[in-house]
């Protein structure tokens, strides 16, 4: 569904990604995994769109959309939840959402997309009216994966969605990830350092370190390897 050959991103003459190169299929739950600093943000803005590369090609389902416009990746299908969250913290948790379906597309299933995101996301429905600055952690990042979700995207991008999350509230998001993922058929492609957790939802997994990619597979062939697990599990 999407490859991506030999991308190479660059903060002016520093290189941060370096020849990297992975597919990621329809239907599926890939994660990256990663320690701080290894790329995996600037991997995923580069998937969409925020940041140029420098070179390689990124291929949708067969077109090389390496060079839109920015804004033409979201229309392209595919749509980032970025580190953070970044929430329009004084517009109410309901307008956050329908700022995701601007998209003439999307705009004709608003209503339709609110009740899937409630649906998926319960706590949210007492909150439509609340300022989305004025909820937890937690909630914001529900507001964050919904407010995605509402423009219907073919692959979600989702950028350390448990930073700074209680451990509960990580299961309960990854859960809902999977759902989304599993009921929805939505390819994610998730970034993470929290690497056990990644790996209990993923289909697929690659490591990245210092803007290489060093490692792929199942997460059962890359808790196998005892250098893997050394590295980034501590064990």
């Amino acid at each position: 569904m999407l490859e991506v050959h030999d991308l190479q991103v660059a903060y002016g003459q520093a290189p941060a990604l370096w020849g990297v190169s992975f597919t990621l299929r329809a239907r599926e739950l890939l994660c990256v995994v990663g320690p701080n600093g290894a790329g995996k943000t600037t991997l995923i803005n580069a998937l969409a769109g925020v940041l140029r590369s420098r070179g390689g090609r990124i291929v949708l389902e067969g077109r090389d959309i390496t060079a839109l416009p920015p804004h033409r990746f979201c229309e392209a299908g595919l749509v980032i939840v970025p580190e953070g969250r970044r929430l329009f913290g004084s517009m109410s948790v309901l307008e956050n959402l329908e700022i995701g379906s601007l998209l003439a597309a999307a705009k004709a299933k608003r209503s339709e997309s609110i009740e899937q995101v409630l649906a998926l996301f319960p706590a949210l429905k007492p909150k439509l009216a609340q300022a989305a600055g004025e909820l937890s952690g937690g909630q914001q990042q529900m507001v964050a994966i919904g407010r995605a979700l509402m423009a219907r995207p073919r692959i979600l991008l989702l950028d350390e969605p448990s930073l700074g999350l209680s451990p509960l509230i990580v299961q309960e998001m990854f859960a809902a990830i999977r759902r989304v993922n599993e009921e929805a058929g939505t390819a994610v492609l998730l970034v993470e350092q929290n690497v056990a957790t990644a790996l209990r939802v993923a289909h697929r997994a690659y490591v990245l370190e210092e803007g290489r990619m060093v490692a792929e597979g199942t997460p059962d062939e890359l808790m196998s390897r005892d250098e893997i697990r050394r590295a980034y599990l501590g064990v």
